[in-house]
């Protein structure tokens, strides 16, 4: 088990339609810990941190997004591992 951190920030119609509540989801299934929140600009931005492979799940899973979301980018990038967060959760 690898544990490192990511940040992801996806874009397109990814506000109001669940997006966070998705990723939220997917990630308390796994014991992935960090945050998923809207960003000003459109965008939402998660930070995460876990095993590699689920994060590298997490990662295809929020490009995909939830059937009302049309995502047209998912940027990320990964960070060293800081075990900041106890839980995962939506701001």
């Amino acid at each position: 088990m690898e544990n490192i951190s990511v940040k992801i920030t996806v874009s397109g119609r990814v506000q109001g339609v669940g997006f966070r509540y998705y990723i939220w989801r997917f990630c308390k299934d796994r014991r992935i810990t960090g945050f998923v929140r809207n960003l000003s600009n459109g965008n939402v931005e998660i930070f995460a941190e876990g095993d590699k492979k689920d994060l590298e799940e997490l990662i295809e899973y929020a490009n995909s997004g939830p059937s009302s979301a049309k995502v047209t980018s998912c940027h990320f990038q990964w960070l060293e591992y800081v075990n900041k967060y106890n839980n995962f959760e939506i701001y």
